[in-house]
């Protein structure tokens, strides 16, 4: 394990700064919505979704437009699962039950709705390439159902142990995780909510900013090899090196981004004062770092103000190129936060190709 320490040390150093960051930012929960829809997005791309941060944006502000593409229920769905996790940490400890909890959350009404969300499977599972329906072509077959329960019990007092540094216990009860592969679908995704969910109730960061979806999305090959390594051969350290590397990396990332942020809040708030816009239009811009795509309407009612003050609002932070009209249209106009959004953008391109690996039960 000698490798391990200089990492951890990194690590450990990395998600300090990054606590520190977010104890200075003004309001710290201004920023924590975006971070949770930016960690859906690259979670749910993993697993082949192939709608983007704009498209969820798009959602939230009109739910029932039919030209957004539809797998973004699956985003909308984890974004509700990673906010009802972290409410019920205050009332619950992790646990069992509240991982089948989270699962119903992810899996309502989507792809994966027919796999019983919210219970643990019955059946065998496996993973497998696309189009292998057979278990002897599996890449990985997971415990069978007795033994699942037999392990799933000792996960449980698992994910309670203290002795073990934050960030090692989280990166062994992940990959304990997808091993046991409890569910009938949506396991990856419920095991890279579990890193967050684990880091906050360690108390590792007082808000939850530390989100390794991008991470292993760029290296998604290591990430299913270093898995695999662990399953077959017990390498626990070499998983562990690429956890915590993951955990250095994006902790300083969301500094330098959390840095970012409040500078820009700053630059913004002083272009408005200096122009002497009216006090509503700080409102404004804080309710843009919450909901950065927004229409007119949304704004008149967050506001409380007529339709024509919330328009004359977001004309002039228009003029300030603070926000950009994505419609074309003169009527039912789209306005998006383009300087804020900017900063999340990323490496949001890349798509995974859909269903590298699935999972499926022998027919």
């Amino acid at each position: 394990m000698d490798r391990l320490v200089p990492v951890l040390s990194r690590a450990d150093q990395a998600v300090g700064r990054l606590d520190g960051e977010i104890r200075n930012m003004p309001n710290p929960d201004l920023f924590v919505a975006m971070y949770v829809r930016r960690e859906a997005v690259f979670s749910s791309q993993i697993e082949g979704t192939q709608s983007t941060l704009d498209d969820l944006l798009a959602v939230e502000l009109r739910p029932r437009v039919a030209e957004i593409a539809r797998d973004v229920d699956e985003i909308v769905n984890y974004v509700a699962a990673m906010n009802h996790g972290l409410q019920r940490l205050t009332e619950l400890p992790l646990s069992l039950r509240l991982i089948r909890e989270i699962h119903g959350e992810l899996l309502r009404g989507v792809r994966g709705a027919n796999k019983r969300p919210g219970e643990f499977r019955r059946d065998q599972n496996f993973i497998a390439p696309v189009g292998v329906n057979e278990i002897q072509g599996a890449t990985f077959v997971p415990p069978a159902v007795l033994d699942m329960h037999r392990a799933l019990d000792n996960f449980e007092r698992f994910l309670h142990e203290s002795e073990l540094p934050a960030l090692l216990h989280a990166g062994v009860a992940h990959a304990q995780f997808e091993t046991i592969h409890p569910f009938m679908d949506g396991n990856g995704r419920v095991g890279r909510l579990l890193i967050t969910f684990l880091l906050v109730h360690r108390g590792v960061l007082h808000r939850p900013l530390l989100y390794l979806s991008l991470y292993l999305k760029r290296h998604r090959l290591d990430y299913y090899d270093a898995l695999m390594a662990v399953r077959h051969e017990g390498d626990w350290e070499s998983w562990l090196l690429f956890f915590v590397r993951g955990v250095a990396e994006t902790a300083e990332e969301a500094s330098l981004n959390a840095r970012a942020i409040v500078a820009l809040r700053e630059e913004q708030r002083g272009r408005i004062l200096e122009e002497r816009a009216p006090t509503n239009a700080l409102r404004l811009l804080d309710l843009l770092y919450r909901r950065p795509m927004v229409d007119v309407n949304l704004v008149s009612d967050e506001l409380e103000v007529s339709f024509a003050t919330a328009n004359k609002l977001v004309e002039q932070l228009e003029q300030l190129s603070l926000v950009v009209e994505i419609t074309g249209r003169k009527r039912d106009r789209i306005f998006r936060f383009d300087p804020y959004l900017r900063l999340f953008e990323g490496e949001e391109g890349e798509r995974s190709a859909p269903g590298e690996l699935e999972e499926t039960a022998p027919r």
